[in-house]
């Protein structure tokens, strides 16, 4: 009975791991993602070109590239979700230690690339963003305390948590990366108040969000300079915003056609923070509604399949990782269509971007991996264990 209410696939001893895996994994998110991928190729194929004749590239130089940055992703989203709960917690809080200590050592090794913010460190033949392999790390790391605290005489893990999440958006916002450190405040709210936190908690830590925004604003003239081009009347063509509300205005419905937009030659980042603009123009509002529907089947389904889980931690995990995929593409989008201040962030799985794709597959990996149908137990067992706390 606990099987067919709670959908746990039957699994038999010595079973081989790749069908077991193709058996209890979700195989509707696996698809979304791949597809994802295949509009991202798609749209740099229109997006790149322009780009790389500037730079004296050949014209598919950098769809190369993402194409080999798509494997690396895929390959890294694929071993991940056959990893057991347990390895999952494990590597997680592992790579949030060595994600912190890169996070601490950008000032002295790190590299802005002319963007004014310190988020990268250069290799010669490409670079690294930490911040954008911590998002995962600190969700499973943040869960793991998180869940720790419902244990009997368990350690006080949603205040450690909250702790480790003050100290990451400081280390953010001192880059500054205002779009990072804005998605660990989301992620964090999510999985405390899925960990069960008071109502009066949410709105003070919303309280602090409002009035460290206030500090940065005062503060920080890279943060105020966003902040006040997008509460500005009027928008300057000339600049990124202004050329991507052109293009997703000339694009209408249907678009203008494949190689006909002329976004991808005026703007410098079409092909990353950008490129739901190209895909507007192009393709018209038609891809860009399977876009979003593509990320909406992701997070709707894992969420719920956690509905169904009884480990806290997973069930804590889960949320974090599938929220936290979701609204960065909504912040992303929202950006182009001038809902939000620039943030500088790309879009899951479609952006060119080595560190912005693989840290992407293993979130949504280990995603995939939490949400694989699994036995739970007994109800009587979960009942008697919440008795004895």
């Amino acid at each position: 009975m606990t099987e067919m209410v709670y959908g746990a696939a039957p699994v038999v001893r010595g079973d081989p791991m790749i069908p077991r895996w193709w058996r209890t994994v979700d195989r509707w998110s696996l698809i979304s993602i791949i597809i994802l991928m295949g509009i991202g190729l798609l749209l740099g194929l229109a997006a790149s070109p322009p780009l790389a004749e500037r730079n004296g590239l050949e014209p598919f130089w950098y769809v190369k590239k993402q194409l080999i940055f798509g494997a690396m992703g895929l390959a890294a989203m694929l071993a991940a979700s056959v990893l057991p709960v347990t390895s999952i917690r494990r590597f997680g809080v592992m790579g949030f230690a060595i994600c912190l200590a890169a996070l601490l050592l950008l000032p002295v090794f790190g590299t802005n690339f002319g963007k004014g913010a310190i988020r990268w460190y250069s290799l010669g033949f490409g670079s690294v963003q930490p911040s954008e392999f911590m998002k995962p790390c600190f969700a499973i790391l943040s869960a793991w305390l998180m869940a720790a605290a419902h244990q009997i005489d368990g350690p006080p893990g949603r205040f450690m948590s909250f702790c480790v999440a003050v100290l990451i958006v400081g280390i953010l916002a001192m880059q500054p990366d205002f779009g990072q450190a804005s998605l660990i405040v989301f992620a964090w709210g999510v999985m405390y108040f899925v960990a069960g936190a008071p109502w009066w908690i949410l709105f003070g830590v919303a309280g602090l969000v409002i009035a460290g925004g206030v500090a940065a604003y005062e503060l920080s003239s890279h943060f105020a300079g966003r902040i006040d081009g997008f509460l500005a009347t009027t928008v300057d063509p000339t600049s990124q915003i202004g050329y991507a509300s052109n293009a997703i205005r000339e694009g209408g419905v249907f678009g203008v056609g494949l190689g006909g937009g002329e976004v991808k030659s005026t703007l410098p980042d079409a092909h990353t923070d950008f490129i739901i603009a190209v895909a507007a123009e192009e393709y018209g509002l038609i891809l860009v509604l399977i876009i979003i529907a593509l990320y909406a089947t992701v997070v709707m389904r894992s969420l719920g399949r956690l509905l169904a889980e009884r480990d806290p931690f997973v069930r804590i995990a889960g949320t974090g990782l599938a929220c936290g995929l979701g609204m960065q593409a909504a912040i992303n989008m929202g950006v182009a269509v001038r809902l939000l201040p620039t943030k500088g962030m790309t879009l899951p799985f479609v952006s060119y971007g080595g560190s912005s794709v693989i840290a992407a597959g293993l979130t949504v990996g280990a995603l995939l991996a939490l949400t694989r149908k699994r036995p739970q137990g007994r109800m009587a067992d979960v009942l008697a264990r919440a008795d004895r706390g």
